[in-house]
């Protein structure tokens, strides 16, 4: 027995079908050994990996006409890593982060669930400091993630580590629903020389449903 229920949803993506695998609901929680409680995590915060948000289906939209052709990429705050699946499906080199200790589980099912095979899943702590590349991951040519801005702390944290693992000539795209750390974000960018260009999303999900959060475009 897991200890949470999950549920089976078909998100298209691009005219392409998805299985996902997800919570039920924002109410599960399960951490017997507890790997979330020794991450930093509670309770309330344990459900987010596993849902599929707005932002994530709209940052999958993008990835599905991404020029991705010889670019290493890595998805950080993946979650349910749609964004990486479409990447996968399009033959792209792509790596999923998440702190979440079910990450790589519920990935490993979706994967399944969609025929296609194995990724690259890798624990990816904001808060630690891998200067030295300790983690093992490496560096990217791009660096996406989907509304990854909902914690006080996260914006110092999410800018290290993307510079940490970021090409010289890296491209990052973020897609924010308006949090209000956002403004801190860029200021910790800036201040790492990362340029910014932000334009609204103003993007229609394939269910009709308008999207108003913001692309957040970063290159050195």
């Amino acid at each position: 027995m897991h200890g949470y229920q999950v549920k089976h949803q078909t998100i298209t993506i691009g005219g392409w079908d998805y299985a996902i695998r997800s919570l039920l609901d924002k109410q599960q929680y399960a951490d017997p050994q507890g790997a979330a409680e020794d991450a930093g995590m509670d309770a309330s915060g344990w459900p987010l990996f596993g849902q599929v948000w707005p932002s994530a289906r709209v940052l999958a939209l993008l990835m599905h006409s991404h020029a991705i052709a010889g670019k290493r990429i890595l998805e950080i705050g993946a979650g349910l890593a749609l964004a990486s699946l479409v990447i996968h499906r399009r033959e792209g080199d792509v790596t999923v982060t998440d702190w979440h200790p079910l990450t790589g589980a519920f990935l490993h099912e979706n994967l399944q669930a969609n025929g296609l095979g194995p990724l690259p899943c890798e624990a990816g702590n904001w808060a630690l400091d891998d200067a030295d590349g300790a983690s093992g991951l490496g560096r990217f040519d791009l660096i996406i993630g989907s509304d990854v801005l909902y914690e006080r702390q996260q914006p110092a944290q999410l800018a290290r580590f993307i510079d940490q693992h970021a090409t010289p000539d890296a491209r990052v795209l973020i897609v924010d629903p308006d949090r209000s750390n956002r403004s801190a974000f860029c200021r910790a960018m800036a201040a790492l020389g990362y340029r910014l260009s932000m334009t609204p999303a103003e993007t229609r999900l394939e269910s009709g449903e308008a999207y108003k959060g913001r692309l957040l475009r970063f290159r050195r």
